[in-house]
Parts: C-alpha cells; sequence; structure tokens
C-alpha cells in the first residue's frame, strides 16, 4: 500500500451505482443518496477496500477517503453549490474517469491522470488538462468549460479544482483565495424547461436576472454581449426574443396576434422524399415476361412429366426432380420483383424546415431528432485498429448537428490498444474535423481521402487550402505512425511496469526474511497510459483479465458539446478555424462485460449492450450501425434517411437500409464481391413491397422499433394525443408498466427512456397526412450534461447479467439465435407491420472492404448460408409469420431461408451433363422439336428478363454474368456445407466448422490485388473440382466414343456436350482462382485432380468392361480403337 497524505486523493474511487439487481431501480436521474464504495486505488491498480467501521475507527485514513454522494445536477434551493459550477465540475469529472464494474460488484470511476501518452488539447477530449490548482499540496487541475478556459467560481480569480471546490464548499463556503462566501448563482446559466414544448424565458423584471450576469452574456472575449442581454431578458428593439414564448404567456385573449416578429415560415408545405416509379416502357414488359415464362415452365414441366425417358428412367427421374425446384425457386426470387421502386431526396428542403433560422429560432438552432453511431469490433488483431480509427474519424466529421450526435465504439474483445487507438482518434478529430468543415472535405476517412487520384484543388475556394491540407497530411502520417507502434509501446509500457512490480515484490521478500531464491510470482498484467492496471483483457489472460473474462468498461472520449457554437481562433490550432464551428461530437468507449458461463451471443449481443447504454447517456431516437471497416462516404448520408423518417408517412418506417459498396475489389470482380444484382436489383424490388431486408451494416433505425413494440395506428393511441408524448403501454395493451422490467431490465432510466425516444422520433405534425408527429422546435432545448449516475447506469445495463430473465434478444433489440442475426431483426418488425425503405444516394453513402481472396470469400458465403438455413428450421420461418406481412415480402423471406437447398438439386444437376456422356443417355429420348422449342423459349425469356432487369436495376451485363457464376460456384461449395451443417445441427445437435487447413502467401505485397492469387485450400473446394474434372472427362470420353462410334449419336452428344460447357463457363472464375498468380497450382489441386481421374477410370472399366472385337483386322493389330 502506498504512504497516505493528509490531502484527499484525487483517485478516490466513487461508485454512484452498485452492479446488483438494484442498479437499475436506484438510476433515476431523479434519485439521491447513491450507495458509496469506500476504496482507493494503489500504485499497482488493485482496489483496497475498507468498510465505515474501520474508516471511522482509524483517524490515520480518515483525510484519505471521500464519501461523495452522486445526484443529479443541483438546484439552487436544495444545494449550496453553484449549479452552473457543480454541472461543469460533475461533467468535467465524468469525462475524465474510466467507469468499470459489472456482476456482483461496484461500479467505480477511476480519474484518469492521461488516457494516451500523447497530449490532447482539445475540450471535449477525456485527459485534457487545465491550469494547475492553486491550494497547497494539491496537484490537481482546473475545471474548464466548453472552450477549454478555466472555470474559476470566484470573483478573484483564483484557480482551484473541482475536488477542492467541493471541500471548500462543503467545509466553510469560503473560497479560499478571498476568504469570502461563494455567490450562489455566479456564472448560473440554468436550462430553462423545455417540457412543454415551448422555450419559456424569464421576465424583463425578473430581479435575479438583474442581479447577476451569466456566462452565456458574455461574448468570446468574456466581456458583457448587451445584444445577448437583449434577447434572454426580452429586451427588445423592436423585435424581441430569442425563443418564441408561449401563446399564452403574456395573457393573450386568444386573438391570434403576437407580440413578436412574424413568423416568415408561411411557405407552400413541400415534402422531403418523393417515390419514383420505373417507366412503364420498361417495367410492364418485365412482369408481361415474368408471366410468359411461367406459363411456358408451366406447360414445360407437364411435358416433361408426360414424356419420361424409358432407356434412363433414373437419369430422367433426377433431372425431372431439379427441374421442379428450380422453377419453385426461380418463382420465390422473381415474384417479388414486380414492383421496383426508385426513391429521391431533397435535402435543401429538410435544411429550410429544421436548420433555418426563423423568428421563432432566430439562432439557428436544429430541429432534428438526435442519432447514435454504433461502430463494433472484436478483435484488434483481425480489424487493425487504424481502419477502426479512420471509421470513427469519418463519423465525427459527418454533416449533421454536432450537438445532436452520439459516436459509440463496442470493443468485444476488451482490448487496451483499441481504447488507446480511439483515444488517439478522438486526439486527432481535434484537427481533422474542423478541416474537413472548413474546406468541405469529401470523403472524411482520413486515409481514404489522401489516397484519392487526381487534383486535390478542385472545387476548393478558400486559399489556404493547400497549405492547411499539407499541414493535415503531416499531421495524419505521425498518427498513423502512433496507431501502428501502440502494439509494441503497451508492450514496452507493460514490461516496464511489471519489472517494477518484480523489484518492489523482491525488496518486500527481502525485509521480511523470506528465502531470496524462491521465484517471483507476479502477473504479467498490461497497464495504462497512467500507470495502472488496464480492467480489460491483458496480453497475459488472466483471472478478470482475459477475451471472455473482464469487467465492463466505459469512458466517455469526448464528452457531449455545448449547445452553442464554438468557434476556434487562428492561434491555438495548427490552422486557422477562426470562422469553423469546432465541436466535437461526442464519443463512447464501451467494452460490455464477460464473465465465463454466460452465453454473450457474439455481434447481436455486443449491439444490444450499445442500444441499452446509448438509451441513458444520449437516448438518440435513430441509431446508425456500422461495422468497424465501412465508414462514411457520402458525409450528408444520414441527412438522406432523415429525409424519409421525417417526411409524411414516415412514422411507421423501422429502418432505412443503405446499399453496401465495396472499395478494393479486382476490376474484373471475380468474384462478384460488389454483389450489384442484390443489391441494386432485389433491395430495389423489395423497397416496392415492405421494404428491403436488413442486411447487418449501414442501416439506420428507430430506436423505438428495436424495442420491440408494433407502430403507431389509429387504435393505439386515444384521440388528441397525435402530438403528445405516450407512455410505452399505449402502443403495447398487453405490456403491464409493472412488467417493464421483465421485458427491458432492471433500468428505471432505460424505462423511462423509451416514451421520450418514441416522441422525438416523430415527423413535425405540419402536414394533415401526419398522424402521429411532434409540435415544431420542441428538440431545440439543450442536453442536459452527464452527471456520474448516468454513466454508472450505463455500466449497469452492460453487465453480463442484465438480459437475464428479460426479452432482450427475444423480442427487444437484435434477436439472438442466428448467425445472421441481422436479417432475422428486420424480419421481426416486418412481421409486426413496420415497413423499411432502400435509399441509394448519388453519392455512395458508405463503403467498406470486402474479401477478394476465394477462400474467403467461401468462408462468408457459408456463414451467410448457415443463417439462413437456422432461419428455415426456426419460428423466423416466413412460413409462420404473421397476416402484418406482405404476401409478397413473404415469398422473399421464405427465399432467404431456402435458397441454401438449392445447391441439393444444383449439384445433382452439374453431375448430370457428365452422367449422360458417359451413359450415352440423355434426360429427354429424343432431341425432338418440342423440347427445343421449350428450351429455346425459356432461355429467349431468361435473356429478356435479365436485360431489362438491367435496365430497371442499372447493373451492367458483365455484374450480371459474375452473379450467375457466383451462384452456381457458391451453391456447389458453401451452399451445400451450410445444409449439411444446419442439418446435423438440428436433427443432431452437432456443430460442424469449416477452417483453413492449409495456406500458401502471396508473392507480390505491392500489388493491391495480391490476395485475389492466394490460394487457400479449404474442403470447400472439393465440389466443384470434382464437377469441373468429372465433366471435363466425360466431355473426352463421349467425344472420342462417338467418333470411333459405327453408328455415331451425335444429338445425344451435343446435348450432353452443351450442358456440360453451361456447366463449366459457370466454374471459369473457379478455376482461375485455383490457378492462382502465373499460373502456379497449388501441389493438392493436382493430387486432387489426380486421385479423381483413376477412381472414374476404374469406375468406368468396372460399369461397362471392355469388350473383344470379332474383326481379325483388329485383332491383327491392325488400326481400330477400343477405349479400356
Amino acid at each position: 500500500m502506498s504512504t497516505l497524505s493528509s490531502q484527499p486523493s484525487k483517485k478516490a474511487i466513487r461508485t454512484p451505482a452498485t452492479g446488483g439487481s438494484s442498479g437499475g431501480s436506484q438510476g433515476n436521474r431523479g434519485s439521491s443518496g447513491q450507495t458509496v464504495k469506500f476504496a482507493r486505488r494503489t500504485s499497482s491498480g488493485r482496489y483496497v477496500s475498507l468498510s465505515r467501521e474501520d474508516l471511522d475507527m482509524s483517524g490515520e485514513f480518515s483525510g484519505d477517503y471521500m464519501n461523495y454522494t452522486v445526484h443529479i445536477p443541483p438546484t439552487p434551493d436544495n444545494q449550496p453549490m453553484d449549479t452552473s459550477v457543480a454541472a461543469k465540475a460533475e461533467e468535467q469529472y465524468v469525462s475524465n474517469s474510466l467507469f468499470t464494474g459489472g456482476f456482483n460488484s461496484v461500479t467505480r470511476a477511476h480519474l484518469m491522470d492521461k488516457v494516451i501518452e500523447s497530449e490532447v488539447s482539445h475540450p471535449q477530449m477525456a485527459g485534457s488538462k487545465g491550469s494547475s490548482c492553486a491550494m497547497p499540496a494539491c496537484d490537481g487541475k482546473v475545471m474548464k468549460d466548453e472552450r477549454g478556459n478555466d472555470v474559476i467560481p470566484c470573483e478573484c480569480r483564483f484557480k482551484i479544482c473541482r475536488d477542492c471546490y467541493m471541500d471548500a464548499q462543503k467545509d466553510t463556503g469560503l473560497c479560499p483565495g478571498c476568504k469570502e462566501p461563494y455567490r450562489v448563482g455566479d456564472f448560473d446559466d440554468d436550462v430553462p424547461d423545455f417540457s412543454s414544448g415551448a422555450l419559456s424565458l424569464p421576465a424583463p423584471d425578473d430581479s435575479k436576472g438583474d442581479r447577476r450576469m451569466s456566462m452565456m452574456k458574455r461574448n468570446q472575449n468574456g466581456e458583457f454581449d448587451h445584444n445577448k442581454w437583449l434577447f434572454e431578458t426580452q429586451g427588445t428593439y423592436g423585435y424581441g426574443n430569442a425563443y418564441w414564448p408561449q401563446d399564452d404567456m403574456y395573457g393573450d385573449d386568444g386573438d391570434g396576434v403576437h407580440k413578436g416578429m412574424p413568423d416568415s415560415s408561411d411557405k407552400p408545405w413541400r415534402p422531403l422524399s418523393r417515390r419514383l416509379p420505373i417507366p412503364n416502357s420498361i417495367i410492364s414488359p418485365y412482369r408481361l415476361l415474368i408471366v410468359v415464362r411461367l406459363v411456358v415452365l408451366g406447360f414445360f414441366l407437364t411435358w416433361r412429366l408426360r414424356h419420361p425417358n424409358d432407356e434412363a428412367i433414373w437419369l430422367w427421374v433426377m433431372s425431372v426432380v431439379c427441374e421442379l425446384w428450380f422453377a419453385f425457386s426461380w418463382i420465390l426470387d422473381q415474384v417479388p420483383k414486380v414492383n421496383p421502386i426508385s426513391r429521391v431526396t431533397y435535402l435543401e428542403v429538410l435544411r429550410d424546415k429544421f436548420d433555418m433560422a426563423t423568428s421563432s429560432n432566430p439562432s439557428g438552432a436544429s430541429d432534428l431528432p438526435g442519432m447514435d453511431f454504433f461502430v463494433s469490433t472484436a478483435d484488434p488483431e483481425k480489424e487493425p485498429p487504424l481502419v477502426t480509427a479512420n471509421t470513427i474519424l469519418s463519423i465525427l466529421s459527418v454533416d449533421y448537428p454536432v450537438e445532436k450526435l452520439a459516436c459509440y465504439i463496442s470493443d468485444d474483445g476488451g482490448a487496451l490498444l483499441t481504447f488507446e487507438a480511439m483515444a488517439e482518434a478522438a486526439s486527432f478529430a481535434d484537427l481533422w474535423v474542423p478541416f474537413c468543415k472548413k474546406h468541405d472535405i469529401e470523403p472524411r476517412n482520413p486515409e481514404t481521402y489522401f489516397s484519392l487520384k487526381g487534383d486535390p484543388t478542385k472545387n476548393k475556394k478558400r486559399p489556404d487550402f493547400v497549405k492547411d491540407r499539407r499541414r493535415v497530411k503531416r499531421e495524419y502520417d505521425e498518427f498513423k505512425v502512433r496507431i501502428n507502434g501502440l502494439p509494441d509501446s503497451i508492450r514496452r509500457r507493460s514490461d516496464a511496469f511489471n519489472a517494477r512490480e518484480e523489484m518492489k515484490m523482491l525488496k518486500h521478500m527481502r525485509e521480511g526474511g523470506s528465502d531470496p531464491t524462491e521465484p517471483i510470482k507476479v502477473q504479467k498484467a498490461t497497464w495504462m497510459a497512467d500507470g495502472t492496471h488496464w480492467p480489460g483483457a491483458w496480453g497475459t489472460s488472466a483471472r478478470e483479465h482475459a477475451k471472455g473474462d473482464h469487467a465492463g468498461i466505459l469512458q466517455v472520449m469526448l464528452k457531449p458539446p455545448s449547445s452553442d457554437p464554438l468557434i476556434g481562433g487562428s492561434d491555438d490550432k495548427l490552422l486557422d478555424f477562426s470562422d469553423v464551428d469546432i465541436r466535437l461530437p461526442m464519443f463512447v468507449y464501451v467494452s460490455r462485460e464477460k464473465r465465463p458461463g454466460y452465453d454473450h451471443n457474439k455481434k447481436a449481443g455486443a449491439m444490444n449492450a450499445l442500444v441499452r447504454a446509448s438509451a441513458v447517456l444520449s437516448n438518440g431516437p435513430f441509431i446508425l450501425n456500422l461495422d468497424c471497416d465501412h465508414y462514411i462516404y457520402n458525409c450528408k448520408a444520414p441527412r438522406e434517411g432523415m429525409c424519409f423518417m421525417m417526411d409524411r408517412g414516415g412514422e411507421d418506417i423501422c429502418y432505412i437500409q443503405f446499399p453496401q459498396r465495396f472499395e478494393g475489389i479486382d476490376p474484373s470482380d471475380r468474384y462478384a464481391n460488389h454483389n450489384t444484382v442484390f443489391f441494386d436489383g432485389n433491395m430495389r424490388a423489395l423497397d416496392g413491397i415492405q421494404g428491403p431486408v436488413y442486411v447487418g451494416t449501414g442501416c439506420m433505425f428507430r430506436r423505438f422499433a428495436l424495442y420491440g413494440f408494433d407502430p403507431p395506428t389509429s387504435d393505439s393511441t386515444s384521440k388528441g394525443a397525435e402530438t403528445q408524448a405516450l407512455k410505452a403501454t399505449d402502443f403495447d395493451p398487453d405490456l403491464d408498466i409493472n412488467l417493464l422490467p421483465k421485458r427491458f431490465g432492471n433500468s428505471t432510466m432505460l424505462a423511462e427512456s423509451i416514451p421520450i425516444s418514441e416522441f422525438q422520433g416523430r415527423p413535425i405534425a405540419d402536414h394533415p397526412a401526419v398522424k402521429y408527429g411532434r409540435p415544431p422546435g420542441i428538440l431545440r432545448a439543450p442536453r442536459e450534461p452527464l452527471d456520474a449516475t448516468t454513466v454508472a447506469e450505463a455500466v449497469s445495463v452492460i453487465s453480463c447479467w442484465y438480459e437475464d430473465k428479460t426479452e432482450w434478444g427475444d423480442r427487444v433489440g437484435w434477436i439472438y439465435g442466428s448467425v445472421t442475426e441481422d436479417v432475422v431483426t428486420g424480419y421481426r418488425m416486418h412481421n409486426r407491420g413496420w415497413r423499411s425503405v432502400y435509399c441509394i444516394t448519388k453519392r455512395d453513402a458508405f463503403r467498406g472492404s470486402a474479401p477478394i481472396n476465394l477462400t474467403d470469400r467461401l468462408h462468408q458465403v457459408l456463414r451467410w448460408a448457415t443463417g439462413s438455413v437456422e432461419i428455415f428450421f426456426s419460428r423466423n420461418n416466413a412460413l409462420l409469420g404473421s397476416k402484418k406481412l406482405k404476401f409478397l415480402q413473404r415469398l422473399a423471406y421464405l427465399n432467404v431461408g431456402v435458397y441454401p437447398f438449392t445447391s441439393l438439386f444444383l449439384i445433382v444437376y452439374c453431375f448430370l451433363p457428365a452422367l449422360s456422356l458417359l451413359s450415352g443417355h440423355f434426360i429427354v429420348k429424343n432431341l425432338n422439336v418440342v423440347f427445343l422449342v421449350f428450351l429455346l423459349t425459356i432461355s429467349i425469356c431468361l435473356i429478356s428478363l435479365a436485360i431489362l432487369e438491367v435496365k430497371w436495376s442499372g447493373v451492367g451485363l458483365e455484374e450480371w454474368w459474375r452473379n450467375e457464376q457466383f451462384w452456381l460456384i457458391s451453391g456447389t461449395s458453401a451452399h451445400l456445407a451450410a445444409v449439411i451443417q444446419g442439418l446435423l445441427k438440428v436433427i443432431a445437435g452437432i456443430e460442424i466448422s469449416f477452417t483453413l487447413t492449409s495456406k500458401s502467401a502471396g508473392d507480390d505485397i505491392d500489388d493491391i490485388y495480391a490476395d485475389l492469387y492466394l490460394v487457400k485450400w479449404t474442403s470447400l473446394m472439393i465440389p466443384p473440382i470434382v464437377i469441373g474434372m468429372v465433366n471435363i472427362i466425360a466431355m473426352v470420353v463421349a467425344f472420342s466414343r462417338t467418333i470411333y462410334s459405327s453408328v455415331p449419336q451425335w444429338s445425344k452428344f451435343i446435348g450432353g456436350a452443351f450442358f456440360s460447357f453451361w456447366v463449366l463457363a459457370h466454374l471459369y472464375p473457379f478455376a482461375k482462382g485455383l490457378m492462382g498468380r502465373r499460373g502456379k497450382t497449388p501441389t493438392i489441386v493436382f493430387v486432387w485432380s489426380g486421385l479423381i481421374a483413376i477412381t472414374l477410370s476404374l469406375l468406368w472399366i468396372s460399369i461397362s468392361p471392355p469388350k473383344a472385337t470379332q474383326s481379325s483386322g483388329v485383332s491383327g493389330g491392325g488400326g481400330g480403337f477400343q477405349f479400356p
């Protein structure tokens, strides 16, 4: 134990809420008197806990521990501290503390001296430091405001830190500098109550307003601002108020005449989005061809059933069964495409309606709802921290009101590497975000932006752009060096601290007289930058410090910004930001608690933890989730999505799905990585029914829909409540208010946030078609500052026990039980009657990376197909859907669960040409005119449908062909494996994982497509290899036999050869992938090919042994041919 001093410890452990079951009920912002855990953190990072009796009995310790009682931001009538200073002190404490907690453990807040090795300067950043405290023997830092200026609570300008200020208020109430009482009300900037929807202001004769000068009435130089004083006190030069008062505030007689500036928003109502149907010249022939092909298929299958091949009935049966299934599968895929649509948004209308300054909103405060961004990562070794950091930077610089944004990073691995990388990203955002705003940078991912080809000065108007870009590029290069050097930095730091601990242990053993030859047992811990133990996973796993066993961690990297713009200067940064708002969005690092014996439900569980934590901290009515390798390519994408949510009829939209676009794909897109047929074809078609399916990333959710509620209907609300806030039971009559903990858990804060998020997520009630809206201007109120109680509650809801005996993962949030939790989550929402929207922007909304290696691509498809098989055998099967699910939408979801089973029939059909060639029989007895006409008609319909689909979807013919090729490749490999894996899991409970068994590395590390040529052997390659080899051998055998046959049957050979060529043409990308670069083929390919060829030859000899010829000429060695 380190030496105790008489001064209060700056790292005293303050525990606003415990981690037990009562933590949620005590987490109400209106409650007070939270339990306190008395403890101290030693230099080794350990917590030494003492009881109250121990403290009372030992005066030696009394000065080293402080009883911090957590409460809501106080009011002047019940709190001696000044409100403004108390709130700022509380928020400063929260933003500089690392909160940890979990099951059966207290929630602790560890005050961080520093978060990263490098210095941070932005006032919102965790670990930023102000001036030193003027109190003797105190090394604390002075509190800071949102501009980074010191908060001085006394007119004498005596600098004092937060802890010393609290001690002075508690002991004497006197300023240590001038010995005068602190004046309650100094720097007071109480936020008015906006619960009624109007922003009321104090009367002009308010004595309290005359007696003090608030910080809000000071300009940027700290001087008294007369104009702002006029607005705040309703003093006026003609038109007056900063905010429009209530109609009856001054006793209006109801004549409708207001006493201020008339509202200038008397403009004709305009929609925020519009639905564009496909031109009739394209869609009408498209629908007609679907009907024609459907009819022709019916006649063809009827003809096939009535004309069996008696010569090879087994061949006929297999072919007919496969053709019947293909027809059924085609119907499931094609019929939902009968009503494709396009959509267009009007961003200028959105700006005019929500962001324009009016008489009631002269400052131009945004009325847009809040939005929370979720980014998930799990392993910094597989998901490089630099990639994740660039994604975070693109989010922090998005074009959306900064005070309405909050970004959450879920680190499911609990790695210090990810934590410090995110802290570095938050520090670099201090420069990057204002630079993007100043020069309108696009895209706002620094790695992508600085890698763009072409002239960077195009469309740039400011003369200092080149200079600024050069400086930011230099800073970004240094930022990358720091990120890439973090693993070594953490390792060296941990080795140094562990060596220090070993020396201390050795010294203790010597002083205690122990045997110095005994081995020293010191855990190899991972250490943070401030010299304490990392509470997450260590490099060397230990109890309570492993990937699957660590406490919940929450760090507010960037505290919430102020509600007013914060204009930068020209001398405090590397760049001139004198006319740029330098505020940064709220940024929170979250690593949920993990313990052995709990099912943490992988990504779905991590997303649900973020939903709960964000509901407590920011409660944005909308959530946009991204994978760590998907960044924002279009900074206006959130506004594009908001055009649909805030438009008339938007109240029943559960999510906005954006298409996935990828970078780093080879120009030929060998393995259909872009998947444009699905994203631009199928998804656009579903948008015309009930909406696209949820595909896991790039999706904007309505938070209220994630909570498992039905969309609002005329029966769910009482008359006259269309613009009033509702309770959760108003939307679900079967939900008892007393049963909220059973559905959502024990957190009172979480339960209270639900109706708030629903009300704030409504469109503005400015049109008769908006059935459930909200009054305009109600979301201009500033956000409440964070306090320790709120953050402690957020730590409580990410603990591993919180979901026990609740409906999280079953009805609420992301749904558990499938590896494709995204599809199931979207299906549940559609099944409750919600609809979704597909938003294709002119500039790609998001971009990410995709595997271009054949093996990685097959394993990706395997995971998707396995999830689909799980869906088919679960209660999420579309056949069991409710009546609220539309018929065509039901067919589309049924196809999601059925398509992997097509592989069983596809692999048989791919062997049929070879079997036909080897046996000398075809699937029909004769290639007569009827069969050929049917075949020709079906082929023409298929080609015509493809051309028309290309026309309305915008997909290229080459992309369509690549999609067809990979459909056969994946159908004969990954889909087949998924069906086998799913059947074994359902029937026998056996889970099989297909893993890589060997790999070879690429030679050219400078080639960005080098991974394309890597050949990693996997068992998934066996079926396509066998199919290809069998068809090639069969064609050679049949051709040789036909040439030397006495009566050549070319019709049967041509029929079989045609279909074999069809199979081989689809397998061409697969064969090319096996060849690697420059024809370098792995030895295993030749081994398998040789074994297969020998086996097939022996099998053919056993089935059709060679016959002795009767011709003496032949037997005498003369020139005949005989197949061995």
